[in-house]
């Protein structure tokens, strides 16, 4: 699903999955925000948001970090205030790693996982991760700044294999969006 939306001011992205079986080892989905120079959009990324982090100006923050999948609704929730970004930033890609610390594991191992980027009310774009269920984690999305200063938004659920630190480095890359 593709949004034709342009003048995006602040969004929030939200992850949600079931724990894992009783005895099994936690499934651990975090959301990461990657970055990149208005100059340079297909670089290596200026900062990542992730787990216990958040953007150097504020703009992006992680609001709910769950590490096993437990509680009401939605278990990670990161905000995302395009309006006040620097303008030395173009681009914004969002995606969503599983942990691997305890083996591998796919969205297709993980039981009913969803995903949703919202401006408001407004859901921007939704995913079940059943398109990349092979995958250990995904792209789920691309904020870009045009040449007025307005953000746009592009869903795209593209699907990676391998750990969170390798996904983090090459999530916006040219080479990740075959």
């Amino acid at each position: 699903m593709s949004t034709p939306n342009k003048d995006i001011e602040k969004v929030e992205v939200r992850v949600k999955w079931d724990p894992s079986p009783h005895g099994a080892a936690a499934n651990d989905l975090d959301i990461i925000a990657a970055t990149y120079p208005a100059d340079e959009p297909h670089s290596a990324p200026a900062y990542l948001v992730h787990f216990d982090s958040r953007s150097p100006d504020g703009t992006i923050t992680l609001n709910r970090d769950s590490r096993n999948g437990q509680g009401f609704g939605f278990d990670e929730v990161m905000t995302i205030e395009l309006n006040r970004l620097a303008d030395a930033y173009g681009r914004v890609v969002v995606g969503v790693a599983i942990q691997q610390r305890d083996g591998h594991k796919t969205f297709g191992d993980i039981g009913n996982t969803a995903m949703e980027i919202r401006e408001g009310y407004t859901s921007l774009t939704e995913s079940d991760f059943s398109d990349v269920a092979w995958a250990t984690a995904a792209v789920v999305g691309e904020f870009t700044r045009d040449g007025s200063g307005l953000w746009g938004f592009r869903s795209a659920v593209r699907g990676f294999d391998g750990d969170p630190d390798t996904f983090a480095a090459v999530m916006g890359s040219r080479a990740a969006e075959g």
